[in-house]
């Protein structure tokens, strides 16, 4: 009954919303419950067991038709969970002054939001997963369409739905196939079952498709930073948080813990793809002047570094992929937050419009420099172990794309401190007008991520000590 809480308490929390008039009061009772829900998935993480050889906290219940409600967290998803409810108060507190219009709708959209997220992390049944999977783009197109920054949220709308949901048709016909071979769509009856190769082969193809498009990779990926330059805040934050964890997530748990012979067959085209997607990226994210668009593009490298940890068929390799999507899902928010914070003063995301920043926002530079660092993987920091045991699990599987995939490091970094030092040092650039520096709501917005990016990086077991033997039951199967 816990994961069935955790999925009621937005749904509530929605009610409340609704039934309130008052903005102020509508916050309150939103951001309220949500941040109960992220102590109750700490104490989720208390109780989980760590030695135990399967899945924890399991729910089921016979569902509508040939629907199977199946419920249950592993080491694979219990820190998806954790990551999600610790991102939506953060994505509230984010827009809490900068969203004037529609509130209460805004709320309940987030709210929305975080019950679907987090049941995507916890049904075990492929059709279910499917439904919670695609029903995240209704709340997140109009979070783009109506809420977004600039005139053009409604064709970046469109593009984020109609690119996700084509690609997403793929994944349902290989369900219905998976159905009528099987006559289940229950993980723990796919994952046992025997499949033939060639049926394996389009099965996979099919998964393929459909996350390749939410992953991204080139050449699916032109809807993100379309998507993340037009919307809000709080929608860049949920995007790159959580939403860009799902394709990763539905790669681990379906595509190799289904398919896995496909996925070995498969792994050479994988690599070739993640690899020019991290060049491509990296080049890409070099000629960009919009600082929302700069992070967008680096996401995308960053996205496919992780992918060659996932195939590399190694423990090493996914468990440090799985430690860079957590990384990325801490400072690539922390970094929407900060480009938030100018938008918010100086209304422009132009990079050529600011200069000399320290000088009037000293502390808010210093919290820009620790996330900057952490986005190109230096030492101390979460993503740093991240793609230290991605690289290592990816060179035990192709020594060259590894050594190609690794230019990122360098790329990452030539465009990331090129960005802070043209942001943060020079004389102050007469386009802007010093208004002050963090607010208190917008430091200890930053104060959390701040703390896990350099804790994480530290003390990395506390991440990896919950998903290693899910992991290694992964590859035993």
């Amino acid at each position: 009954m816990f994961l069935i809480i955790l999925l009621i308490i937005p749904l509530l929390s929605i009610l409340g919303v609704f039934f309130t008039n008052s903005i102020y009061y509508q916050k309150r009772i939103a951001l309220s419950f949500s941040l109960i829900n992220f102590i109750l998935s700490l104490v989720l993480l208390g109780e989980f067991d760590s030695t135990y050889n399967g899945f924890q906290f399991v729910y089921t219940a016979d569902a509508v038709g040939f629907l199977h409600f199946h419920l249950g967290v592993d080491g694979i998803s219990l820190w998806f969970v954790i990551l999600t409810t610790f991102i939506i108060p953060l994505c509230l507190l984010a827009s809490w002054e900068s969203i004037t219009m529609y509130v209460r709708e805004f709320l309940i959209a987030f709210l929305l939001l975080e019950t679907l997220l987090i049941a995507v992390f916890v049904v075990l049944d492929l059709l279910l997963f499917y439904i919670a999977f695609e029903s995240v783009l209704i709340p997140m197109f109009f979070v783009i369409g109506v809420w977004g920054n600039r005139a053009r949220k409604i064709s970046a709308a469109f593009y984020f739905f109609l690119f996700t949901l084509l690609g997403s048709l793929f994944m349902l016909l290989a369900i219905l196939v998976l159905y009528f071979s099987v006559g289940s769509t229950d993980y723990l009856v796919l994952s046992t079952a025997n499949l033939t190769e060639s049926r394996q082969f389009i099965l996979w193809l099919g998964f393929f498709l459909s996350f390749a498009v939410k992953f991204p990779i080139v050449p699916f990926h032109i809807w993100l930073p379309y998507a993340h330059t037009e919307a809000p805040v709080g929608g860049s934050v949920i995007l790159a948080g959580i939403l860009l964890k799902l394709a990763g997530y539905g790669i681990i748990r379906f595509s190799i813990g289904i398919l896995p012979v496909a996925s070995s067959y498969f792994t050479p085209l994988v690599f070739t793809l993640s690899v020019i997607s991290i060049i491509y990226s990296s080049f890409a994210t070099i000629r960009q002047n919009d600082l929302k668009a700069i992070i967008a593009y680096s996401s995308i490298g960053h996205m496919n570094v992780a992918n060659l940890g996932i195939f590399s068929n190694t423990i090493q390799g996914i468990e440090g992929a799985l430690i860079l999507m957590i990384g990325h899902g801490i400072v690539s928010p922390a970094l929407f937050i900060c480009v938030g914070v100018l938008y918010d003063r100086y209304h422009t995301r132009i990079l050529k419009y600011y200069r000399g920043i320290t000088t009037s926002m000293p502390v808010y530079v210093l919290f820009f420099f620790v996330f900057v660092l952490a986005n190109i993987a230096t030492p101390l920091s979460v993503n740093f172990v991240g793609e230290f045991l991605t690289f290592l699990g990816s060179f035990q599987q192709n020594p060259l794309f590894t050594v190609l995939g690794a230019t990122s490091i360098v790329l990452s970094a030539s465009y990331t401190i090129w960005i802070f030092n043209r942001i943060a040092f020079g004389h102050l650039s007469p386009f802007i007008t010093p208004i002050g520096d963090l607010s208190r709501r917008e430091f200890w917005l930053l104060l959390p991520l701040l703390f896990l990016t350099v804790f994480f990086g530290i003390f990395p077991n506390i991440l990896l000590e919950p998903i290693h033997l899910a992991v290694s039951n992964l590859l035993i199967a």
